[in-house]
């Protein structure tokens, strides 16, 4: 019965209390203390929706309070600093560092295990590069009567609601000094967007947020309200993304505020709806025409969308739907794609979303870059990517495995200020970044924050200039997949290029099939009219019904 010793102790003490407080006044701190803890105890034993307080009275809520403060505890005295849950305090470390424009020198060499299976790592040249400057460029939209100059590196999405107003103007104020632009998000453009004046690339979930008419559909007039803003760069249709890809979102109503209503386009006291499903297309072909539509709708700006690849049928028929119009149709042919990776995480999901659906970013960018490369379409269309990067070598890495520019996400949260405290999903964000409360927002100094973005951003690409020059290379488009070596076992190294298949130009063309299990199995089914699965597909599932 030792189970209920405390509780009976704080009868016991509450009793006693009582009885030394006629004679000692000070005592009834004693019954005050003692007689809440006994009155919690009592409320424990006569509660009926937990076995575990009826059995431990009092115990049970010590045990709750170490399973509260165990994320932490884990991540402040026990995970190692290398320990990626999901980022590493040696990763967050050195985004502080930059930020703050702090030394970023290592002492004593690596925390890394050289010999470990995955460690990468770059190959230096003995006859290195000199690079002048570290503003690396990259021409989107060629042929676009507004073409853009992106930087190399970027704020990936992240939307007014999910962010506080706060955190919204210093992520673009920084963007604006650096030179470098600000995805939107879904949840379109808010005021505070605009008063940084930093670049913004709009992004068009399924909700249509700030481009919708009253029943949620796009509406032509209003998009093009907004997107003839010399402020907007280029256009984004967001697809899926890597958070919750194949999943939609609702904001209440009890949370939807007044000015996220007015930044959206949607009314007050209904729940605000962004669909898993887009209802402006539904075949590859009809994708391909929404975003022909915003482009001439935007007055010839760059426009493409975003993708987390999930089943390849369906990318492939998209890639289809790109191959046989352009030649006769030039105009459908996307400027950009970007590939979000199933890794990414600003956008709070349901578990089963986080941990198991999705392509993770390196295998769904070889997809979409081998793909295009197969087709003879590489030269014509820009892809960029996002996925837990933060360091000079997660963009080397990625622009060696096929993408143009990277975008980051998390990593200019902790330019910000964000510890990696998990409770972005419940408002009381501890540094006022993903929180509507401005109890908390209001704290976020924009002047030191913005400064703080904008030497996040500068660092970052100056330490991928110093890699470049040490690789021998001269610009970030000369990066490649030897230039990037695994080890794939203690004894066992090979070079991204031996890693991964990578396909030659054409190889998709004149009914030519590449020795790669992907295209194999699904590339000659794909339909540029329909994302239906190939009849093989279909037949698999048809097996458990028969």
């Amino acid at each position: 019965m030792l189970r209920y010793a405390p509780y009976l102790a704080s009868l016991a003490l509450a009793l006693l209390s009582v009885a030394l407080a006629a004679v000692h006044p000070q005592w009834w701190w004693g019954v005050a203390g003692f007689g809440l803890l006994a009155a919690l105890g009592t409320a424990d034993l006569l509660q009926r929706k937990s076995t575990l307080r009826r059995n431990y009275p009092l115990l049970a809520h010590f045990r709750y309070g170490l399973e509260t403060i165990g994320p932490e505890m884990r991540q402040y005295f026990i995970q190692s600093d290398t320990a990626e849950v999901p980022f590493s305090r040696e990763q967050r470390a050195l985004v502080y560092q930059r930020s703050k424009h702090a030394s970023d020198v290592r002492p004593f060499g690596t925390l890394h295990d050289v010999y470990g299976t995955d460690y990468e790592w770059i190959n230096h040249s003995l006859a290195p590069a000199e690079i002048d400057g570290h503003d690396f460029r990259i021409a989107v939209g060629a042929g676009c009567a507004q073409p853009y100059s992106a930087s190399v590196f970027n704020i990936s999405a992240m939307s007014f609601g999910a962010l506080s107003a706060a955190a919204i103007r210093a992520l673009n104020a920084g963007a604006a000094r650096g030179g470098f632009y600000h995805d939107t998000g879904e949840g379109s453009i808010s005021p505070y967007h605009r008063e940084g004046g930093g670049d913004l690339v709009w992004e068009l979930g399924s909700g249509y947020f700030g481009c919708r008419d009253d029943e949620g559909r796009f509406s032509e007039e209003r998009f093009a309200a907004q997107a003839l803003d010399p402020q907007v760069k280029m256009i984004e249709v967001k697809l899926s993304q890597g958070a919750k890809p194949g999943h939609g979102g609702v904001l209440p109503a009890a949370k939807l505020t007044a000015e996220i209503a007015a930044t959206r386009g949607v009314p007050m006291g209904r729940d605000c709806v962004s669909p898993a499903r887009h209802s402006a297309f539904s075949t590859p072909i009809e994708l391909l025409q929404f975003v022909a539509r915003l482009r001439t709708l935007s007055g010839g700006k760059p426009t493409g969308f975003k993708l987390a690849v999930g089943h390849p049928w369906e990318w492939f028929g998209i890639a289809k739907a790109m191959q046989e119009h352009a030649d006769t149709s030039p105009e459908l042919l996307p400027d950009f794609i970007v590939v979000d990776g199933a890794e990414g995480g600003t956008g709070a999901a349901p578990a089963e979303f986080v941990d198991h659906v999705g392509v993770p970013l390196h295998e769904g960018l070889m997809l979409v870059h081998n793909t295009l490369v197969g087709l003879g379409l590489r030269d014509r269309v820009r892809i960029g990517a996002a996925g837990k990067i933060t360091t000079a070598f997660d963009i080397a890495r990625t622009l060696a495995m096929g993408a143009d520019w990277c975008n980051a996400a998390r990593g200019f949260m902790f330019a910000l200020g964000c510890i990696q405290s998990l409770s972005c999903h419940t408002n009381r964000c501890p540094t006022g970044i993903a929180t509507q409360d401005p109890a908390r927002w209001k704290h976020l100094d924009l002047t030191d924050k913005a400064a703080r973005v904008q030497a996040f951003h500068q660092h970052t690409v100056a330490a991928l200039r110093d890699l470049l020059c040490a690789a021998g290379l001269t610009h970030p488009d000369q990066l490649g997949p030897e230039h990037i070596l695994r080890r794939i076992s203690p004894t066992e190294v090979r070079s991204l290029a031996a890693v991964y298949r990578y396909l030659q130009p054409g190889d998709l063309l004149g009914g030519r099939l590449p020795e790669h299990a992907v295209f194999r199995d699904f590339w000659q089914q794909a339909r540029s009219d329909a994302f239906l699965p190939p009849a093989h597909v279909a037949r698999l599932r048809a097996s458990k019904a028969s």
